[in-house]
């Protein structure tokens, strides 16, 4: 056990290194919905942003303007959008100079707003209306903001993958009949001319069967094989990709360039939505980042970046529909992760200053059980070594929900830098100053955290058997 203990503490030393001199790397887009009645004040949220995330980018669903003030001088990109309803309306070049008028130019350039989204999945309404005036609304906005003389902000409308009438095998990929030449073909000629991108929503949730799991979310699979390009796709998101791709190429369009205005995993899910989890929230989450944050593209589009915002920034308790609907977000309302992916950042150039005296992190005593056990996912999804709470660790007993989030809970508080912000765990977590020891029959492990070492002293029986080590 010994030889267990110390291989443990080794690792929280790499985390504890990792944590405090590196800042993690590669910005992402959020989408910041706001379909619930819990949700901080816009001004909390860009601040939060701006000093804890990576997040340099939003998507909002709407030109909230509360949110547009809000996000004034932060240097956060936003995307605004131009509600379905008012689509054939702003088709026409006075209405659409009336709509820049009241939604960008009271707030550009304060705000950095780069992008108006017309409408959001309007093909898939099939509301002809609608999309008889969704290219020429994308063109009357462009020209009333050239006629505001802004020529930083793009046009474009988000699409689901519905408009493909073919997907599989990737390369084959093209768009519905009727609508590839008569709505895509134009609307892609737009795209190129004016140099902005074309959007889609590609979520391989949506997609996904049971044996096919792993290639969604990014797990180890034999792959998918195209046997018209002799490739094997190792995951969904690219396959997707490639089949917008394919269907652009195939019109003429190869160079216009993809963005993808959403794409998520829900944490949490009805009891028959046996994929939704927050293990494969954080595996399709994370590792999408990665692969995005790689540079290696696509197979049919190498070296590629796609600007991308994640689905979404909250969970959000108002959405209609199943529970999966209400939990995609990456935060809860208070700011506390769901889990993280690696969009936090962490102090860089250093060892934090350190507060006088020494804390422990604890749940409180009026915790629910559930509040600690979710504390429990999200601490283990973080990296920190839970094998000591797991079957057979060595502060696996007490077996309670309450002792391991104990140790779930001061292990993060420890490792990510002992500020009071550290312990907050939605409101569960109290610092205190006794140093709480895990005792199990005669076997005790004492485990610190100090400036410079890492000290877990694991005894037997008596403290003359203790064995204390010291990592630096």
């Amino acid at each position: 056990m010994a030889a267990f203990t110390l291989q443990s503490l080794r690792f929280i030393v790499f985390c504890l290194s990792a944590l405090f001199f590196f800042v993690t790397a590669g910005a992402i887009g959020v989408n910041y919905g706001t379909l619930a009645d819990n949700l901080p004040p816009p001004s909390q949220v860009a601040n939060f942003l701006k000093t804890r995330t990576t997040i340099d980018q939003i998507k909002i669903f709407d030109a909230n303007p509360d949110i547009l003030r809000a996000f004034a001088g932060t240097g956060i990109g936003v995307t605004v959008t131009v509600g379905n309803g008012d689509i054939p309306a702003v088709a026409k070049l006075p209405a659409a100079r009336d709509w820049v008028a009241t939604h960008i130019l009271p707030f550009y350039p304060s705000t950095k707003i780069n992008y108006i989204a017309v409408g959001n999945e309007i093909m898939a309404t099939a509301d002809k209306n609608l999309i008889g005036h969704l290219v020429p609304a994308m063109k009357a906005l462009n020209n009333a903001l050239l006629l505001a003389k802004i020529t930083d902000i793009k046009v474009s409308t988000p699409h689901s993958l519905g408009i493909l009438s073919l997907s599989e095998p990737p390369s084959l990929g093209r768009f519905r009949r009727g609508y590839d030449k008569v709505i895509f073909a134009p609307m892609l000629e737009y795209h190129r001319q004016t140099k902005s991108p074309f959007m889609v929503n590609p979520y391989p949730y949506f997609g996904f069967t049971p044996k096919m799991l792993n290639y969604c979310i990014f797990k180890p699979n034999s792959g998918v094989h195209d046997k018209y390009t002799g490739i094997t796709y190792t995951n969904m998101f690219d396959a997707m990709m490639d089949a917008v791709y394919s269907a652009m190429k195939l019109l003429g369009y190869g160079d216009v360039e993809i963005m993808v205005a959403e794409t998520g995993w829900p944490s949490l899910g009805d009891p028959d939505q046996v994929a939704v989890n927050l293990e494969n929230a954080i595996s399709f989450n994370g590792n999408l980042l990665k692969h995005l944050n790689s540079g290696k593209g696509t197979p049919l589009m190498p070296h590629r970046r796609f600007k991308t915002y994640l689905f979404s920034l909250f969970n959000e308790n108002l959405k209609p529909g199943s529970t999966a609907e209400r939990n995609f977000g990456l935060f809860r309302p208070d700011f506390t992760p769901v889990y993280d992916i690696g969009i936090l950042k962490q102090p860089a150039g250093g060892s934090p200053t350190l507060p006088s005296g020494k804390r422990w992190c604890v749940p409180k005593p009026d915790a629910t059980d559930g509040a600690l056990q979710s504390n429990i996912n999200y601490v283990c999804s973080t990296g920190i070594d839970c094998k000591p709470i797991q079957p057979g660790g060595a502060c696996y007993n007490p077996n309670t929900i309450r002792s391991h989030a104990s140790y779930a809970m001061n292990a993060y508080y420890q490792i990510s830098g002992r500020h009071d912000f550290n312990c907050d765990f939605a409101n569960t977590g109290v610092l205190r100053t006794s140093d709480p020891i895990m005792v199990h029959a005669n076997t005790s492990l004492e485990f610190k955290v100090e400036s410079k070492q890492t000290r877990c002293r694991l005894t037997r029986g008596h403290p003359s058997d203790s064995r204390v080590f010291f990592l630096s």
